[in-house]
């Protein structure tokens, strides 16, 4: 494992990085690969959506999703990475992979569990501004899953993440819609009565509508396709891409 924690603890002002959210995940990094703990959601959900990105990725780059390593040569950068959950199989299907996160306590159980897989990531303690001002080289794709509804400018960071994406390249967003049936199913389900997630994990006022979400991609510069639902089945335990997307949606974009 050749990477290293990028330590910035004077990052400038950001439009990202919500102090509060931080300090709540500080207190679950640790948990972040044990698929019965606190982030047992996103270990469920991590087959679906590694399936999807990678057949999109295939064919938008005309690559072979049969393939052993179908990403190989292809930059991925992944926009506050957590623990590593999509990192690591986009690293197995032969991506050069980042992973970006704002919480010095995720890039170090990340680099830990990369290191136990024999994987070599590049993990960066650091936020999507302070990348951009580094100088990085756009990349071949941007992954921004599950993070828009934890900080505080989404458009902002839609727009900073665009700018990490390489003309042609595409990018994946992910979050949950704003309705009735989200906040029963993720604030009162999954933390109140199912306690998959610890209480104030989610906040309804920072969920975000499949129509807002496409007007911050375009008005970012990118190309979205129409949003896809992410659905739960509780009765098979998985997760299937739908067109109901009154709960959890995703949204392919190119930089045209």
């Amino acid at each position: 494992m050749t990477s290293t924690v990028h330590k910035n603890a004077t990052h400038k002002t950001s439009t990202s990085v919500d102090a509060s959210e931080m300090a709540h995940f500080a207190k679950m990094a640790e948990d972040w690969w044990n698929p019965n703990g606190k982030f047992k959601p996103l270990h469920i959900m991590n087959g679906c959506r590694v399936r999807f990105i990678k057949d999109e990725i295939c064919a938008h780059f005309l690559r072979d999703p049969e393939s052993e390593v179908p990403l190989k040569g292809l930059r991925i950068l992944d926009v506050g990475c957590g623990g590593g959950l999509l990192c690591e199989p986009m690293a197995r299907l032969g991506a050069d992979v980042s992973g970006v996160d704002a919480l010095e306590k995720n890039i170090k159980t990340a680099m830990i569990h990369a290191e136990k897989s024999g994987l070599d990531i590049d993990y960066r303690y650091t936020t999507i501004e302070d990348l951009i001002d580094s100088g990085e080289k756009p990349y071949d794709v941007v992954l921004n899953m599950e993070v828009l509804e934890h900080v505080t400018d989404p458009a902002t960071f839609i727009k900073h993440c665009a700018q990490m994406l390489r003309p042609g390249g595409i990018t994946f967003c992910s979050t949950i819609n704003r309705t009735a049936k989200a906040f029963t199913l993720t604030i009162l389900g999954a933390e109140y009565i199912m306690n998959w997630l610890p209480k104030g994990t989610h906040q309804y006022a920072k969920f975000i509508t499949p129509v807002e979400m496409v007007r911050m991609l375009k008005d970012a510069g990118l190309d979205p396709d129409e949003p896809l639902g992410m659905t739960y089945n509780p009765l098979a335990g998985s997760w299937k891409i739908t067109n109901d997307t009154s709960v959890n949606y995703l949204v392919r974009s190119v930089n045209v």
